[in-house]
């Protein structure tokens, strides 16, 4: 039989996360869930690949995941999971297959679930309205004239390079920042953390901001822990926390007992390991109020 959960033990484990968006919006709804799932399995390798570097020669991060891995993962067979990539790949769009020949597996290209690009080369971004939660339509960004269709203009444009998630500026006005406050808001569930911690308000405000103004950054590094991190190492980190990562941020501000004179570089250094050490801690906090140790 298994146990039940007990205080924080819910929050100790590591997760695939699969986007919400393939449950609110229409254009999702034919997706099966099997399919759903593997898209968030296959998301999370992504962030492996950039620490590999695995990008080909137009700077596109891919990932290698065979059938038998699929197979494992999702205890199915070798024709459904045949059948799941080809419902990401020729059904949703979600991937690319590349074949490499000579017995080797496909390269597998993630496609961003929140960003599409028509015929013209123009980005347009999935956007989530915050008055309802299902309400999400799709918004066009303006494109840079040197950002178009000319691959040649495209390489030379340093500051579209640099930081290939968004565009600077929407049509409508909207900036990058704005964009990534919305998303970092509905992916932290921020005004649940707000709810439950009224008194920490000034503290997730100063925590949004640090996250978004590090994912349009236009540094190359940014420094965590006296180390230069890439930024879309750290901006990948950022973009796979919950909520359960801010919480435990902000139980290490309440129970650190050392004068922290940088708050930014130690909320920075907090949040980039957050993954990496919650577990840890609440491991270690759940041993110490069974034993007393």
């Amino acid at each position: 039989m298994y146990d039940y959960f007990y205080g924080p033990e819910g929050e100790q484990f590591s997760f695939i996360r699969v986007p919400k968006l393939f449950f609110e919006n229409e254009a999702y709804r034919s997706m099966s869930a099997e399919a759903k799932i593997l898209y968030g399995f296959l998301l999370d390798r992504v962030s492996v690949s950039m620490k590999n570097g695995w990008r080909d020669e137009q700077d596109r991060i891919f990932i290698i995941c065979t059938i038998e891995e699929i197979m494992s993962k999702l205890g199915c067979g070798n024709k459904k999971a045949i059948q799941l990539l080809t419902e990401l790949e020729d059904k949703i769009g979600l991937i690319e297959r590349k074949r490499q020949g000579l017995g080797k597996p496909n390269l597998i290209y993630v496609k961003n679930f929140i960003r599409t690009v028509d015929n013209t080369g123009q980005r347009h971004l999935w956007k989530c309205q915050n008055d309802t939660s299902g309400n999400v339509q799709i918004t066009s960004l303006e494109v840079s004239k040197s950002h178009g269709s000319n691959t040649d203009n495209n390489k030379t444009d340093k500051s579209y390079t640099e930081n290939p998630i968004y565009p600077r500026k929407e049509a409508d006005g909207m900036s990058e920042h704005r964009m990534y406050e919305d998303y970092f808001r509905d992916a932290l569930e921020y005004d649940v953390l707000l709810q439950d911690y009224p008194y920490d308000r000034e503290t997730l405000e100063g925590i949004l901001d640090l996250m978004v103004d590090v994912c349009c950054s236009r540094r190359e590094y940014i420094r965590i822990a006296s180390d230069d991190k890439s930024r879309d190492v750290v901006k990948s980190r950022f973009m796979k926390l919950s909520s359960s990562h801010i919480q435990y941020v902000l139980q290490c501000l309440h129970e650190n007992t050392t004068d922290v004179r940088n708050v930014k570089q130690y909320l920075l250094a907090t949040l980039y390991n957050a993954p990496t050490t919650i577990d840890s801690y609440y491991r270690a906090k759940v041993n110490h109020d069974l034993y007393g140790t």
